[in-house]
């Protein structure tokens, strides 16, 4: 389970729609810290989920705990007309990983060069095994392929895939997210999505969910 990094206290409001909007949550935590806890349980899954694909699992944890921390620090300056704060947590998440571009950029590399080792463990197995073999294989070539293509784009437009991809934002929450206007939005997601629909060999980019996670030894 995971805990809350800035509460100290019990807290009485939980994330079950009754403590109000997200704007409403962070406006009454000026007076009341504790209600900011709120935002933790609805939105730290969502954070750690976006993050670990990024850098990796060990990363995540930091960076999730950082980006409420931030937060925090910054609720009085939140836009209280922005009922959804997701996307500003999001923008914050995305600062933070941007100070580890080098180390998603050596992830992503690694991740695109694993060798696939399943044909040889399947060799003489029953067709069940097989089967697996096959899903296997071709869900590491999969990750390999998306993880070079990824590793290809320029920081500024992954940012931009990743979060509409990833995060599930819209358009105009990507660019509340980011701090740039929609039609900066828009034109960095088509030139990620050529670059990425070129290395994929026509894939659509759009519809890709890996989690680039590292393939499962055990």
């Amino acid at each position: 389970m995971t805990v809350s990094p800035y509460v100290g206290t019990g807290r009485s409001d939980v994330a079950d729609g009754t403590a109000g909007s997200d704007a409403s949550v962070i406006e009454r935590s000026w007076n009341d810290p504790d209600a900011f806890a709120v935002l933790f349980d609805r939105y730290a899954d969502d954070i750690h989920r976006y993050t670990a694909r990024r850098l990796g699992t060990e990363a995540a944890d930091d960076l999730m705990a950082d980006t409420f921390v931030i937060a925090f620090q910054q609720r009085r300056r939140y836009d209280l007309s922005r009922a959804h704060a997701l996307p500003w947590l999001y923008g914050i998440v995305t600062n933070l990983i941007g100070r580890h571009r080098r180390a998603e950029a050596r992830r992503l590399r690694a991740l695109s060069r694993v060798a696939v080792t399943a044909l040889a463990e399947g060799r003489g197995a029953g067709d069940a095994m097989a089967d697996r073999v096959v899903a296997r294989v071709g869900a590491e070539n999969t990750r390999r392929s998306l993880a070079a293509a990824l590793a290809g784009l320029s920081a500024r437009n992954r940012d931009v895939l990743l979060l509409i991809a990833w995060g599930d934002l819209d358009y105009a929450e990507a660019a509340d997210a980011l701090a740039i206007p929609v039609g900066t939005v828009r034109s960095r997601l088509h030139r990620a999505r050529n670059a990425l629909r070129e290395a994929l060999g026509g894939s659509d980019p759009t519809t890709l969910r890996d989690d680039l996670e590292e393939p499962d030894r055990g």
